[in-house]
């Protein structure tokens, strides 16, 4: 059980599987993350990928340009989640068809 759940806090809320999904194609910057996570706002992506970085999941690297660039990238640790990803976005088509009728 203890597993489960550090897995359920490390991963909680309806964001962070979104914002790893989008980083899975590559290293973004924050208004890329943004444009994709359709819905978030700009407070919750910040705090969210604060979050991330946190639990070794996101790395954020800055640099020195001007302005400065900042770019998040889905760490080897983060990459492990892959097929859980997988799995939910297969469930998902399957439970969005048995739920719609498509």
């Amino acid at each position: 059980m203890l597993s489960i759940r550090d897995a359920l806090e490390a991963l909680e809320g309806r964001w962070k599987m979104l914002i790893l999904f989008s980083l899975s194609t590559g290293p973004k910057r924050f208004g890329q993350i943004a444009k994709e996570v359709t819905g978030i706002s700009d407070r919750m992506l910040s705090k969210e990928l604060k979050n991330l970085e946190a639990n070794k999941l996101v790395k954020r690297e800055i640099y020195s340009t001007f302005p400065p660039t900042v770019e998040y990238t889905i760490t080897a640790h983060g990459r492990s989640l892959e097929n859980v990803m997988d799995a939910l976005h297969y469930w998902g088509l399957a439970h969005r068809k048995k739920i719609m009728g498509k």
